[in-house]
């Protein structure tokens, strides 16, 4: 029996910096299961993501003290990883959705709370006529949009969203959230966390990456 948790840490950009971290967290009774390189900043930092696990009976305060023990290193984040640890990298996203060109946003969609390791996602876009919001596909955690509403579109480039405050008691309280355009503005990928950690621009721009993926294999679908 264990827990699993996603620690969000920045470090300096250094050779052995990894390595230190790792070390710390192993002397601390972490089992790593996956990192992730997830920014590097001009000012020589680097947002790195772990997922790891720790032994019936661990505490979770172990591991920021473990990381803290490194010169250097800053705890941006820690809770409870639902996805446990099935991480999916962007290239295994890319792959099912190559084969499974007519399914590429549903496939999208799918993945990407693991991806991005989020509580959930979902797709919608604004209908021409009525001008309300239509989600037309979400992870079963994905909250209502109250009012059919979807005040960020159209978009036109990827972001993070403002929720209305009288979206509080509609399941979108203490929710960090982007969104990017899906074909276009009138259509958008939304991934949500609980309470953070905030989305990063280098998230951002995955998030939009592979948006752009979508439409390209759909397109050679059509075209074939």
């Amino acid at each position: 029996m264990s827990s699993v948790y996603l620690l969000r840490i920045a470090l300096p950009d250094q050779p052995g910096g990894l390595g230190d971290v790792a070390s710390a967290l192993g002397k601390a009774g972490a089992d790593i299961v996956a990192v992730d390189v997830v920014s590097r900043g001009a000012d020589g930092t680097a947002i790195d993501d772990f997922v790891v696990e720790l032994p019936l009976g661990g505490r979770a305060d172990s591991l920021v003290s473990a990381c803290l023990s490194v010169p250097g290193v800053r705890v941006i984040w820690l809770s409870r990883y639902a996805a446990g640890g099935t991480l999916r990298h962007d290239l295994e996203v890319v792959e099912s959705m190559t084969e499974q060109p007519a399914e590429a946003e549903r496939v999208l969609v799918r993945h990407a709370p693991v991806v991005f390791r989020a509580d959930w996602a979902f797709l919608v876009c604004r209908d021409g006529d009525s001008g309300k919001a239509v989600v037309e596909e979400c992870t079963p955690a994905a909250p209502d949009l109250p009012g059919d509403d979807a005040p960020w579109l159209p978009l036109d480039r990827p972001r993070r969203l403002v929720v209305p405050a009288e979206w509080d008691n509609r399941g979108w309280r203490h929710i960090t959230a982007a969104a990017t355009p899906m074909g276009n503005p009138n259509r958008a990928l939304v991934i949500g966390r609980s309470g953070g950690p905030e989305i990063l621009d280098s998230e951002l721009a995955r998030l939009a990456h592979l948006a752009a993926l979508t439409q390209t294999v759909r397109q050679a679908l059509s075209q074939s």
